[in-house]
């Protein structure tokens, strides 16, 4: 083949691939600025982790080249926590404080008034058999006369086994055997030896003793009513009433002074009797620990509590009271309640003098109470 005939063929050959090549795809260079998928990823970690040298824990130094290890996050919750918490614990702080000087100021501010200075009686409270600082609770039936009788008797246990307030009430006209008294009337032990021999009466009879007592008379409530809460407590009253008390009341939804709702809780010109008063009682009672759902009633507690502290003669400790906050604000949303004698436990009776009287079967109220208590 001569030279020219293969400079064609070459010419020819490469005018072929030409050709051809026109309709290949060209590949575009990558643009330097252009991301991948996984760039916005890569530059936010980056932005968080850093390559370390490996730490070898054996030749206690840093060997390079081995896996890099990852710094942490900035624990930036964490320390919004720590805020938060430290603020809540400064809050309970100041509360703890504000609660214990109003319930202070309000204590000594009852004691200066007049009337309102009541001795301590002698009381050898005792803790009940499950273990609870029960309250007794006594309301007399004079307006300051000496040897005056007890007109309501309560045990409120705010710190047993269930976890929840229980109060339980006692007819009055149950016979009992008094201790160095005899035989009478519950309701006579007050006027024989004061809180202490309730205390006793009830420990012998029914197996409840108590830790710390409360008394007030009839001026003493209306006093810790009108100052606990200056509007009144909310309660529903069963009945119009007006036979032998101080002010008419009529049934319905309404809000009681301290003096309406101690008539209220005092009335018993009807069909019922002390059955019916001890259940209004214990109503009023319900009625008044659940105002304490009110906020603005919340912030006056300390300072009212103190007042109804220092108008009533009472043995319980301003630690007695804080301890049991919870089981207090618990009772506003409502109180467990026993009557006793408990429904099929009793019948009328008659009494020496001649006086009428509940004769009980102690057993059966016994175990009442107690699982009344433990439930």
């Amino acid at each position: 083949m001569s030279r020219m005939e293969r400079h064609k063929r070459e010419k020819d050959h490469n005018s072929q691939n030409s050709e051809d090549n026109i309709f290949v795809r060209r590949q575009r260079p990558k643009d330097p600025l252009e991301h991948d998928d996984n760039a916005y990823e890569n530059q936010y970690q980056q932005d968080f982790y850093e390559e370390e040298p490996y730490y070898n824990e054996v030749d206690n130094n840093y060997d390079e080249g081995k896996p890099p290890r990852k710094k942490k996050k900035r624990k930036v919750r964490k320390r919004k926590k720590h805020r938060i918490l430290r603020f809540l614990i400064k809050l309970l702080i100041l509360l703890i404080a504000y609660s214990g000087v109003a319930f202070f100021l309000g204590q000594k501010t009852a004691q200066k008034e007049a009337g309102a200075i009541t001795e301590e009686q002698n009381f050898n409270g005792m803790s009940s058999v499950n273990g609870a600082d029960n309250i007794l609770l006594l309301g007399s039936d004079s307006r300051g006369e000496e040897n005056s009788r007890a007109d309501a008797i309560m045990v409120l246990q705010l710190d047993g086994p269930a976890k929840k307030p229980k109060l339980v009430s006692f007819m009055r006209d149950s016979y009992v055997n008094i201790p160095d008294v005899g035989q009478t009337k519950l309701n006579a032990s007050y006027a024989y030896g004061g809180a202490d021999l309730v205390r006793q009466t009830l420990a012998q009879n029914f197996s409840t003793d108590s830790k710390y007592y409360m008394s007030v008379d009839f001026k003493t409530f209306e006093k810790v009513i009108d100052t606990m809460f200056p509007n009144g407590v909310k309660i529903d009253a069963e009945k119009n009433m007006s036979k032998n008390i101080e002010v008419s009341i009529k049934k319905g939804e309404q809000r009681m002074d301290g003096l309406t709702l101690l008539q209220y809780a005092r009335f018993r010109m009807d069909e019922e009797g002390d059955f019916g008063r001890v259940r209004r009682q214990q109503q009023v009672i319900n009625a008044i620990f659940s105002e304490l759902k009110n906020p603005f009633a919340l912030l006056r507690l300390p300072y009212a509590a103190g007042k109804a502290i220092g108008y009533s003669a009472n043995n319980i400790p301003i630690s007695f009271w804080f301890k049991n906050l919870f089981s207090i604000a618990k009772a506003a949303g409502g109180i467990d309640r026993l009557s006793v004698p408990a429904k099929d436990t009793w019948s009328y009776g008659q009494a020496m003098d001649g006086s009428s009287v509940l004769v009980l079967d102690m057993d059966a109220n016994i175990k009442a109470i107690q699982e009344f208590f433990e439930k």
